[in-house]
């Protein structure tokens, strides 16, 4: 990987961390088509990027995330799931992260699904929705979350969906999908660098250069990202978002077996 190649997986993040089509994905499918070598540098730096992005919904909800200490221990019931299963399932992921193939089916299993999101939860005529999030619905989400260790699943479409599915309203169980980002990719970036020292290898120069651009670059992208998804998102729901990905899913699989297999090299 180059600098050049870095800004762009950074861009590639930025933009899709919040929206419901899978960052990790995205980067998978980019560092394919790139030719980009998918070592342990590579993993490292698709996963550690994700901070940057998850960064700026502090400052962008900097009032609204140090809220009080009730809010807090919901996080941490949200995080505990993904805490345990990323703990057992460590190796499993990384060799998912291999597989464009597990991202093709993921994204057109995610975007079917996403076409009746809306029609399943979204009725704010419902007097049970609401915009309170209880410990019940906090692990609830949490264990939706945890859906997204399958690179092509997303993150935020898991946990916003999983949010609605408790009865909060779609911008409730964005925003709240975008607060427990921090603790969980937080958790995720300490995880993968204690693995990556722990496993013998050290950073050169160039790839702390290329970690401190990728974090900014995806911080900055990921800035202007957000507002735009929760004010589309308010407005049209998942659908767009749904055909997206199905569209995506198809155009990779008919790649990969009728004209050129992606490979991660």
């Amino acid at each position: 990987m180059n600098t050049l190649q870095a800004i762009v997986l950074a861009i590639i993040e930025g933009i899709t961390e919040f929206l419901p089509v899978s960052s990790t994905g995205h980067m998978i499918i980019a560092s394919s088509f790139f030719g980009i070598a998918h070592d342990d540098f590579t993993k490292l730096f698709t996963i550690v990027i994700q901070l940057g992005a998850i960064l700026s919904v502090v400052i962008l909800y900097f009032k609204r995330f140090f809220q009080t200490f009730d809010f807090y221990f919901k996080l941490l019931v949200a995080f505990i799931p993904a805490v345990v299963l990323g703990l057992l399932l460590s190796d499993f992921i990384d060799g998912l992260l291999e597989n464009p193939v597990t991202v093709a089916v993921s994204l057109l299993i995610g975007g079917l699904i996403l076409l009746k999101v809306d029609e399943w939860f979204n009725k704010p005529n419902d007097p049970e929705v609401s915009t309170e999030i209880t410990y019940a619905k906090a692990l609830k989400i949490g264990l939706f979350q945890c859906l997204a260790m399958i690179p092509g699943v997303s993150r935020s479409g898991a946990s916003i969906v999983g949010g609605m599915a408790q009865k909060l309203t779609r911008t409730s169980a964005a925003e709240f999908s975008f607060f427990l980002a921090v603790p969980t990719m937080l958790g995720a970036t300490a995880k993968k660098c204690y693995d990556y020292y722990k496993a013998g290898f050290e950073l050169s120069h160039d790839q702390v250069n290329m970690l401190v651009i990728g974090n900014i670059v995806a911080f900055i992208v990921a800035l202007l990202a957000i507002k735009t998804f929760i004010g589309f998102l308010t407005k049209n729901g998942f659908k767009v978002f749904g055909y997206y990905r199905i569209l995506a899913g198809i155009i990779l699989l008919l790649i990969h077996f009728f004209i050129h297999p992606l490979t991660i090299i």
